[in-house]
């Protein structure tokens, strides 16, 4: 059976250092040309990403721009997609050798599938391994009942760029995309994507996360301005979402648990940068408290129980500079002495004994 043409989809801005392993490990998939094309959006770069992306000509094809962001990079590059399936990539991460043969294999096999995510390699800047983080098992997701619908929210991590491989006819619905989304875009299409069609997880590490200085969707707690970006941009996606998602069909409760962890993200980030009133920050730790844990020990509960406390008589912004004093200093450990809680997502994450 001829394979299907897939389109490979490869946002970047400034990844001159990361941007041909990015585009090296697209190339070495086993898709022969005739099969994939390889399209990359170069969003605005002002350093050498785009002679870069050139020495791979014809094999890629290089789509500038202005700078605007994540959305508007993928409003750009997914009407030229020719693929029936769009894998995404970002410009500074890679693929296992396997990763497109397993994804388009699933959709292949399964008809009804709308998408494929999957694990990851977390890798520090210069390529040295960090951990792995995989889902416990494969796991179909959709937004029809209220059980998968939470069950989402815990393994929607696995569907974001470079992990997703999606067909393009769910794309060809979502778009466009909001352009205030400069980073996150694609929050929005793996909340939308299971909405029209199940999507599939898989329990395998198929691409490597190079954390390193200019990653656009991570932000610092010492960062008032990357704070600020990633908190606008939550605000936007709980904007556009919910009439979305209604508009399928999807029913209320399932969209209020869908929004739910991009409520509480949004709201800590309001409350660490411009305060607000206690009761806030209470309502706030209380559903992240309710929402992330499976099993609660004793100790743990009396000691969230304390912290609860101090959201009631402390300003917000002092509360979350003491918790960012607390998590940056790993004083999660002595937590654990009096019992360590178990996370409801069910995910496995693996740290090399020397972290």
């Amino acid at each position: 059976m001829a394979k299907p043409f897939v389109s490979i989809l490869i946002d970047t801005y400034n990844h001159e250092k990361f941007i041909e392993q990015a585009i090296v490990s697209a190339l070495e998939q086993d898709f022969s040309a005739s099969d994939r094309e390889i399209i990359v959006v170069d969003d605005g770069s002002s350093d050498r990403t785009p002679d870069v992306v050139r020495k791979f000509e014809p094999h890629v094809r290089l789509l500038r721009k202005e700078n605007g962001g994540q959305a508007s990079a993928f409003n750009a590059g997914i009407p030229e997609c020719k693929g029936e399936i769009v894998s995404f990539l970002d410009g500074d991460d890679w693929w296992v050798s396997n990763k497109l043969q397993l994804a388009v294999g699933e959709l292949e096999e399964n008809k009804e599938l709308g998408a494929v995510g999957h694990g990851h390699y977390e890798v520090f800047s210069d390529g040295r391994p960090l951990g792995v983080v995989v889902p416990e098992r494969n796991t179909i997701l959709h937004l029809q009942d209220l059980p998968t619908a939470v069950l989402f929210t815990h393994l929607r991590c696995f569907l974001g760029t470079t992990k997703i491989t999606i067909r393009k006819k769910i794309l060809d619905r979502i778009l466009p995309f909001p352009e205030e989304l400069v980073i996150e875009a694609d929050e929005y299409m793996f909340t939308l994507a299971p909405a029209l069609a199940p999507a599939l997880v898989l329990d395998k590490p198929l691409f490597y996360y190079r954390f390193h200085e200019g990653n656009l969707f991570q932000y610092s707690e010492k960062d008032d301005k990357k704070t600020r970006r990633k908190q606008r941009v939550l605000e936007v996606l709980q904007n556009c979402l919910p009439p979305r998602l209604h508009a399928l069909g999807i029913r209320e409760e399932i969209i209020a648990t869908v929004m739910e962890p991009l409520w509480v993200d949004a709201g800590r980030m309001r409350l660490g940068l411009d305060g607000g009133m206690p009761w806030e920050t209470f309502h706030i730790e209380k559903t992240a408290y309710d929402y992330s844990y499976a099993d609660r020990p004793i100790g743990y509960r009396l000691f969230k129980a304390l912290v609860l406390g101090a959201t009631l008589v402390l300003p917000p912004r002092s509360f979350y500079k003491i918790q960012q004093w607390y998590g940056s200093n790993d004083l999660h450990r002595f937590r654990n002495w009096i019992g360590k809680p178990t996370g409801a997502a069910p995910i496995i994450e693996r740290r090399p004994k020397s972290e």
